[in-house]
C-alpha cells in the first residue's frame, strides 16, 4: 500500500546512488559489540493462542467488491450433483478443498454461483487486492521523472525512530549478528539483480493468474518491501535492512492489475511449505470482503509464521483486509511525528472497530507540512533509490524485527513471537510504535 510523495529524490539510477548514499551510507551504524554472555532463550511458561476465525464467522461473500471476471471459487467437497452442474466447466485446484471454476460463456458469475450453491456448493468470487496504488507521480520509478538538481542526501531516519541501531548491538554484545529467519514478502516482483540485495533473494515463486496483468517491473514496489526487510547491510553501499542477512523468500502475487485470491491463497500455502517464519503482505482491500478461501489460508500460515499486513491507505475505511484478519497483524503508520498516526494511515471506524496492532514511520506522503527528509528512503527498480510513503512501507519494518526475533530465539513459536512482539511496543507517544531493541530482548529471555 503506496502512497505518491511529494517530490521524490531522484532523476537516475546513477544520481539516485550517489544522492541517496549509494557511495556509503550514512545510515546509523552499531556501536562495536560489548562482551558479555550469550543471552539466555527461554519459550513461553504456557502456549498463546491463535485467534483463528471458523469458517462459518466469516461474512457472505461481497460481490460488489473488486474480484477477477469470469471466474468462482468453489470450497469444499463436490458432491454427485454439483459434479453433474459443472459438466463441461473448467476447473483447476487452488489448494486443497479449494477449485477455481471459469464461468461459461454468457453467464454472470453472480448467476452461475447461485446456481452452484442451490447444488450445495459454497462459492465466493476471486478477490482481487491491490498494492493500493501505483502512483502516477512523475518521480516514482517506472515514470518520467523529475530532474532535481542537487537533490541532496537523505537517511533512513525510521531505523532510529524503532531503535533497530540498538538491537543489532544488543545482539552482538549476545553473541549473534542481526540475521533475519526466513521471510517470505508477497508482493510484486521482486529485483533480486538490486545492488543491495545481492546474496538476500534465497528463492523465488511467482503466482500470478492471467488476470493479474503481468508483472508489475516498473513501480518496485515489491523490491522496496523487500529491502527495508533486508537490503544488505554493513557493506558500504545504498541504504540497510531491519536484518542484515538470512533468506529471502520472494513470492510474487500482485502483478499490475493486482492479484487475486487464489494468487495470495498459494502464495501463502508456498511460503509455508517453504518453510518461512515470517510473511509480510503491504497489500490489501478495504473493507471485510467475506474472503474464507485467503481467511483459511491465513489461518493455516499463522500456525508456523508471524504474518504482517499493511493496514490500509485511507483513514476512513477501518483496517484493510487481510490486516484485519484476527492471527495477522495490523500496521498503521506514523509520518513525521510518533505519537500521531499519518493523515493516510488506516485506522479503526464506527463500521469497522478493528484496532490496530502496531504502528512503524511510513512516510509522511502528502500529509501537511509533509517534506522529503520526512519519506521513506528505498529501493527502486534499476538498481537505484527514491522516496515512497504508505503502510506498505511500515509493514515490513515490523516484519523485519519479527525475523530478528525468530532467528535470535529459534524455540519461539509463530504465536509467541507475535504476542511478545507486540508486548515490546513503545508507547510513550501515545501510539504503539514498534521498538526493534524491546523486541529482541524479549525474544532472548
Amino acid at each position: 500500500m503506496r502512497l505518491p510523495v511529494p517530490v521524490l529524490c531522484a532523476v537516475t539510477a546513477s544520481l539516485l546512488l550517489s544522492a541517496c548514499g549509494g557511495g556509503g551510507s550514512s545510515t546509523p551504524t552499531p556501536a562495536p559489540p560489548d562482551a558479555g554472555p550469550i543471552c539466555t532463550q527461554a519459550v513461553a511458561s504456557s502456549p498463546v493462542q491463535l485467534q483463528s476465525v471458523p469458517a462459518a464467522a466469516v461474512g457472505a461473500p461481497d460481490w460488489s467488491a473488486p474480484r477477477v471476471p469470469g471466474r468462482v471459487l468453489l470450497l469444499g467437497s463436490l458432491a454427485a450433483q454439483s459434479v453433474t452442474t459443472l459438466a463441461g466447466v473448467v476447473t483447476q485446484a487452488v489448494t486443497d478443498g479449494v477449485r477455481l471454476a471459469l464461468t461459461p460463456a454468457g453467464t454472470d458469475d453472480r448467476a452461475f454461483a447461485v446456481t452452484l450453491q442451490q447444488t450445495g456448493l459454497r462459492v465466493q468470487p476471486d478477490f482481487l487486492y491491490a498494492p493500493l496504488a501505483n502512483p502516477n507521480d512523475p518521480g516514482v520509478p517506472g515514470n518520467a521523472g523529475v530532474p532535481i538538481s542537487g537533490a541532496g542526501t537523505f537517511t533512513q531516519s525510521y531505523l532510529t525512530r524503532v531503535r533497530a541501531p540498538q538491537a543489532w548491538t544488543f545482539l552482538q554484545s549476545c553473541g549473534k549478528t542481526p540475521v533475519a529467519a526466513k521471510t517470505a514478502i508477497l508482493d510484486s516482483k521482486v529485483e533480486a539483480g538490486h545492488p543491495d540485495l545481492t546474496g538476500r533473494v534465497a528463492g523465488s515463486a511467482s503466482f500470478l493468474s492471467p488476470d493479474s496483468g503481468g508483472s508489475d517491473t516498473s513501480t518496485g514496489h515489491g523490491t522496496a518491501s523487500a529491502g527495508l526487510v533486508g537490503a544488505a547491510t554493513n557493506n558500504g553501499r545504498g541504504v540497510a535492512g531491519v536484518t542484515w542477512s538470512g533468506p529471502l523468500l520472494a513470492v510474487e502475487v500482485l502483478g499490475a492489475a493486482g492479484g487475486s485470491t487464489s494468487d495470495l491463497a498459494r502464495g501463502l500455502n508456498e511460503s509455508v511449505r517453504q518453510g518461512a517464519k515470517v510473511i509480510n503482505m503491504s497489500l490489501g482491500l478495504p473493507g471485510d470482503p467475506g474472503d474464507a478461501v485467503l481467511a483459511q489460508a491465513l489461518t493455516n500460515a499463522a500456525r508456523s509464521a508471524v504474518l504482517v499486513a499493511a493496514a490500509g491507505n485511507t483513514a476512513g475505511d477501518g483496517v484493510y483486509y487481510p490486516a484485519s484478519h484476527p492471527d495477522v497483524i495490523a500496521v498503521g503508520a506514523v509520518a513525521q511525528n510518533d505519537g500521531q498516526l499519518a493523515c493516510y494511515s488506516a485506522r479503526p471506524s464506527a463500521a469497522r472497530p478493528r484496532a490496530l496492532n502496531i504502528v512503524a514511520p511510513g512516510g509522511a506522503g502528502n500529509c501537511p507540512g509533509a517534506t522529503n527528509a520526512a519519506q521513506m528512503l528505498i529501493l527502486a527498480p534499476g538498481g537505484g533509490y527514491t522516496l515512497g510513503a504508505g503502510t506498505s512501507f511500515a509493514a515490513p519494518l515490523v516484519s523485519g524485527v519479527a525475523a530478528l526475533m525468530r532467528a535470535a530465539n529459534p524455540a519461539l513459536s509463530a504465536a509467541d513471537t507475535k504476542a511478545r512482539l507486540l508486548a515490546s511496543v513503545n508507547g510513550a507517544a501515545g501510539q504503539p510504535l514498534l521498538d526493534a531493541n524491546a523486541a529482541v530482548r524479549a525474544a532472548t529471555r
